[in-house]
């Protein structure tokens, strides 16, 4: 039977489609191979930190200077501005090398509240996504400060289901889990948060670390709200601590430059190596 032109012109077309589809589909495939392999090889392991309501991307400036004030690695800073419109900005770099940078997330809304914290998760989300896809790290560790622990727990009960990237151990620092409220009415961001609990990597090591000025508050948060840490993570993950820091420097807003708090960051944070302190001269 004979062809007819336009059938050739068919048959052509759609062999010249499939092919370029199959070539296509090749390409991807390799380039997600290649992008699997780079994230099974990265030695990175980058601490990311989220500030409290009120603060900017500086937050965390000292906390840094002094921890590489003791520790021979010289952590590298980078810092990641979130704006409402999607936006996302980078103020330093990671320096070449450099396996275990630190790396803060702030937002342009940094307001307080439940309806502020959902926001801020999502947010995290977005520039979580870019960080993984420029550096290719395979495990990461968390710092919240204040309501930076909320943003990383909504973040972990909605938002994280990677199954190539680990998150190793979280620390929160004087995060009100129960914000201002006594200990016998629970908010609906606890209520939330304890229905969701099951949504919680169950391979985390989760430390809580509470400020305590006169044993009932840090001067801002109640003692009791951040030990409603307890009712989300303890029994659902790996390993829960709570922690309670005093004396000098245990004042909510000076808690990320609180000596304790710094040495349990180097302590239970950061990676181990045989000798943290820089040697003596």
């Amino acid at each position: 039977m004979k062809i007819s032109k336009r059938h050739k012109i068919i048959i052509i077309s759609s062999i010249v489609i499939l092919v370029l589809l199959t070539v296509v589909s090749y390409c991807w495939s390799r380039k997600s191979v290649s992008v699997l392999e780079k994230r099974q090889q990265s030695q990175m392991s980058p601490v990311i930190m989220i500030p409290g309501s009120s603060a900017t991307v500086n937050r965390f400036d000292t906390l840094v200077a002094k921890i590489n004030q003791r520790d021979w690695q010289n952590h590298s800073l980078l810092k990641v501005k979130v704006y409402n419109n999607g936006k996302i900005t980078y103020t330093g770099q990671i320096r070449q090398g450099d396996n275990e940078p630190f790396i803060v997330v702030g937002f342009e809304n940094n307001h307080d509240g439940y309806s502020n914290i959902k926001k801020q998760a999502r947010m995290f989300n977005t520039a979580f996504n870019q960080l993984k896809a420029q550096y290719n790290f395979n495990n990461f560790k968390g710092i919240g400060h204040s309501n930076g622990g909320l943003i990383y727990t909504y973040f972990l009960e909605h938002y994280f289901n990677e199954r190539q990237i680990r998150i190793k151990r979280l620390m929160t620092i004087g995060t009100p889990y129960n914000f201002a409220e006594p200990s016998n009415r629970r908010t609906q961001m606890l209520t939330d948060f304890i229905k969701n609990r099951k949504k919680l990597p169950n391979n985390l090591t989760m430390y809580s670390i509470a400020g305590s000025e006169n044993y009932v508050e840090d001067g801002l948060v109640p003692l009791s709200s951040v030990l409603a840490g307890k009712y989300i993570y303890q029994g659902e993950v790996r390993h829960y601590t709570q922690i309670t820091v005093t004396g000098k420097l245990a004042q909510h807003s000076a808690l990320p430059q609180n000596q304790e708090v710094l040495s349990l960051i180097r302590r239970y944070i950061l990676n181990p190596h045989p000798e943290r302190a820089r040697p003596n001269n």
